[in-house]
């Protein structure tokens, strides 16, 4: 049987399928969470450094810097250098295996990498489910993997790296020429009226208080979101990041003590609601005004 038709007569096996295909994701993910900064720091070091020396002899013998990028080098442990072998590297299954620690050197492997590579695969598994086997389906998942990656980077750098939403946001938009989610009109207003909804905010905020309340990383994001489902699910996107961060931004500060003046970053509410919405945006829409006739 040919694999297409497999996929489109047994939703099972293309739920499956995709469940595998994202902890394969969810691996790549990882790689790109940790060294996409890195990158980016040294990209931004090196343009410094051509900039307040200028006339530097970028000729003289030194020592060329280790290729660092999302391909190379290999993963490695970083306690002993153990580069990281195909079978060491299979998505959670590895990590349990190896009991969560290094095979040379026994140094404890965070179980971070294995929960992204699960969380992957279950918001992979859960869009083909929803979608069904579609166009929707592959455009819903490629979004997926992209808000999962800048969650996390958000998380540990408060950065939302253009090198991920500005080609997101030209991928909504060209999505909407088919169109796959909205039209090109509804998706080009949904960019502009994201981007603009939150710059108000950010500007609003700091005449009042002095200080800056959001990055324009969140900007670009939200812009990102409204291109791929249209400015209609803006407001239901804003609505529910805010009370998924007020509610654990407060948490966090009551639970777990922590500083409040200590900026804790928007990207991954922003991300969750947004992906919420992609799925049952138009259902929580209909389910509000039909309660409120």
């Amino acid at each position: 049987m040919d694999v297409v038709v497999l996929l489109q007569t047994q939703p099972v096996t293309f739920i499956v399928s995709s469940l595998i295909l994202g902890l394969l994701v969810g691996s790549f993910l990882n790689v790109v969470i940790y060294r996409l900064p890195v990158m980016m720091n040294r990209e931004w070091q090196q343009q410094c450094h051509e900039l307040l020396h200028p006339d530097s002899d970028n000729t003289s013998e030194k020592k060329e810097p280790e290729t660092f990028n999302l391909y190379t080098p290999r993963s490695r442990c970083p306690k002993c250098n153990h580069k990281i072998t195909a079978l060491e590297n299979i998505p959670v299954f590895s990590y349990l295996f190896l009991k969560g620690k290094c095979s040379s050197c026994a140094e404890p492997i965070s179980p971070r990498y294995a929960l992204i590579e699960l969380l992957t695969g279950i918001l992979t598994a859960i869009v083909a489910w929803h979608f069904g086997f579609s166009w929707q389906a592959g455009a819903a998942m490629l979004l997926t993997w992209a808000l999962v990656a800048m969650s996390f980077i958000d998380v540990d750098h408060q950065l939302l790296p253009d090198d991920i939403t500005l080609p997101w946001l030209w991928i909504g938009l060209i999505l909407s020429m088919f169109p796959i989610f909205v039209d090109s009109h509804t998706s080009l207003i949904g960019a502009v009226a994201g981007y603009l909804s939150l710059w108000l905010i950010f500007w609003l905020f700091k005449l009042l208080t002095g200080k800056e309340g959001m990055g324009y990383g969140d900007f670009k994001l939200l812009a990102l979101l409204g291109a791929w489902m249209g400015w209609q699910l803006l407001p239901v996107i804003v609505l529910l990041s805010s009370i998924v961060g007020a509610v654990i931004g407060i948490a966090m500060i009551i639970i777990l003590g922590r500083d409040r003046n200590i900026p804790i970053p928007f990207g991954p509410y922003l991300a969750t609601a947004g992906w919420i919405a992609l799925l049952w945006g138009n259902d929580i829409t209909e389910a509000y005004f039909a309660y409120i006739q």
